[in-house]
């Protein structure tokens, strides 16, 4: 007796035809690869995924033996393929195993067709990708490959290794949670810096500023007042990416707030949203000012995924949980507010993360984290529009400051109704 006895026939049979579909799809793109054609295609794919969710349907306990069984025929092609065509690639190999696995999975409940589909997706993105892939590998050096693999080591070693719970020895910090947000903040600029990397130092304007904002919102800013500085003419194709640089900060921070504690989300949602929709007109405008839209490449942003900055971030956002939770039983919803001001000066994804995770244990009130969160990003955006006038020139200050202004105020609106 499988869980599909009690299913109606017409369950079975579209389970089946989303197999046959998700092997097709894959097939395809195996048929028109220069190494997948001649091993495998658009008809066999189908019949992996067939062979997978038969199985799955009405031998479960067989599935092992299954797939066990399918490497036998394949093995023999792909040392066949290797021997007449000197091709030695696992990849259409694999595919055909995850495939085989993915036609299961379409049989084991309507989560797992969900997740079928969407690795079924994903696997076709991956393999149809290879030239970008390769192409991307062969642009980063030793010294970035080197770190990013330090990076992955700790997190994989010292993560699981740090205990779950609240030390008293740490003033009540729990490691695991600390470190877990050092990984999530730190793979959020790293996703950023894939894009800047995979588009290459020739993009535009808009996605420098976009990615930016995600990887460093202030090296961005840093980067283009020197820009200003060097071509005053530029003042407005820099004023532009600084803004845009800034506004992404507000949709990075409704992300951590989502992840953290997603009941928060709607509140921070609303002043968050404005003030990008206000920045993001008024970006709009400085971009159609600009005289041209001249490749800029933001030279001080560097792979994330480096130890040293992450350690440091670790340590930031252990000293503003810990300021956070005693300001708030010292002083209230004001400690809280000027402890948010003083550490968004610095950091926004600290001061958001924290205040997500002590509305989140019921510390403090929404409103209060609301409010805190917002003015963190407010005190970071007073920052930029520093920058843009100490390192750049009065254009781009006065540009920088009218706009973010601008975006500052609509925020600021937004609380006190």
């Amino acid at each position: 007796m499988t869980g599909l006895d009690a299913a109606p026939l017409s369950d079975v049979l579209l389970r089946l035809l989303v197999a046959v579909a998700l092997g097709a799809l894959v097939g395809l793109e195996r048929e028109h690869s220069e190494s997948g054609g001649s091993f495998a295609g658009s008809r066999t794919f189908p019949l992996f995924a067939l062979y997978g969710a038969l199985v799955a349907a009405f031998f479960p306990e067989a599935l092992p033996v299954a797939l066990a069984v399918l490497v036998v025929p394949l093995t023999a092609a792909y040392a066949a393929k290797v021997w007449f065509e000197r091709d030695i690639g696992l990849t259409t190999l694999t595919a055909a195993l995850v495939t085989t696995v993915l036609g299961a999975a379409t049989m084991h409940s309507w989560r797992g067709v969900l997740v079928a589909v969407v690795v079924g997706g994903a696997v076709t993105v991956l393999l149809s990708a290879k030239d970008p892939v390769h192409e991307f590998v062969d642009q980063i050096d030793e010294t970035e490959r080197r770190a990013s693999a330090k990076f992955v080591l700790v997190v994989l070693v010292v993560l699981p290794a740090l205990p779950d719970r609240s030390l008293p020895a740490l003033y009540g910090l729990n490691p695991r949670f600390v470190w877990l947000m050092v990984v999530f903040v730190t793979g959020l600029g790293f996703a950023a810096y894939l894009l800047g990397r995979v588009l290459g130092p020739e993009r535009g304007i808009a996605v420098t500023g976009v990615v930016g904002g995600f990887v460093s919102s202030t090296a961005t800013t840093v980067s283009m007042a020197e820009k200003a500085t060097q071509n005053p003419a530029l003042h407005h194709v820099c004023a532009f990416a600084v803004v845009t640089a800034s506004i992404v900060m507000f949709p990075r921070a409704l992300v951590e707030v989502a992840v953290v504690n997603p009941r928060l989300a709607p509140s921070v949602a609303v002043p968050l949203g404005a003030m990008t929709v206000v920045g993001a007109a008024a970006a709009v405008a400085l971009y159609w000012r600009s005289a041209t839209d001249e490749a800029v490449e933001v030279e001080e942003v560097k792979n994330p995924f480096r130890l040293r900055p992450a350690l440091a971030f670790g340590a930031v956002f252990a000293a503003v949980l810990l300021v956070s939770e005693s300001a708030n039983e010292w002083f209230g919803a004001s400690g809280v507010y000027a402890t948010a001001f003083v550490s968004g000066l610095a950091d926004v994804d600290a001061m958001t993360i924290t205040l997500s995770r002590l509305a989140a244990e019921g510390a403090v009130s929404r409103s209060v984290a609301t409010t805190g969160i917002v003015v963190a990003a407010i005190s970071n955006t007073f920052v930029k529009v520093a920058l843009a006038w100490l390192l750049g020139t009065r254009r781009l200050g006065w540009l920088v400051t009218v706009v973010l202004g601008a975006v500052v105020a609509s925020g600021v609106v937004l609380l006190a109704v």
